[in-house]
């Protein structure tokens, strides 16, 4: 099937490019709820310097979530260390950066900016580890900000 793709597709061109002032990287990722047989969820995420998508993950999720926010909050949190690591890795090339996470669930995004603090009865039982995600986008210094992204707009 791969091949059938790839003979089809021979005329189209991939292109990369970052931005001319090369200061935002901008992070697609989304959860996508009880999708799988045993009703595990799914991660998907794509970093983009500007032009093209540079990195892309695709992943089951290794918990039962038990709502779509909560399986948002986890595919962002599955996604933070490539987030961390490619912001510190260009930064480390001499390279200072914002960086944007979008996502297309509001209450994912409310319980990420406000922590536990924001959380009600149906998601007081998630486990603290998923608020990595909060303390990340506090400490100022890394400069991340997530903003909302109508599904059908997610690429």
């Amino acid at each position: 099937r791969c091949v059938k793709y790839l003979r089809g597709s021979r005329d189209i061109v991939l292109t990369l490019e970052p931005d001319k002032k090369m200061s935002l990287v901008r992070w697609w990722v989304d959860g996508a709820f009880a999708v799988h047989p045993d009703f595990r969820s799914h991660t998907g995420s794509l970093m983009s310097l500007g032009k093209g998508g540079m990195l892309a993950q695709s992943l089951k999720q290794k918990l039962n979530t038990r709502s779509s926010t909560e399986a948002e909050i986890i595919a962002v949190d599955d996604t933070m260390g490539n987030i961390m690591w490619t912001k510190n890795f260009l930064e480390w090339q001499g390279y200072s950066l914002d960086t944007m996470i979008f996502q297309d669930n509001t209450s994912a995004m409310a319980l990420e900016k406000n922590g536990k603090a924001s959380s009600g009865k149906r998601t007081q039982h998630m486990n603290i580890r998923h608020f990595f995600v909060n303390d990340a986008l506090r400490d100022k210094d890394n400069r991340m900000s997530v903003v909302y992204c109508p599904t059908d707009d997610m690429v």
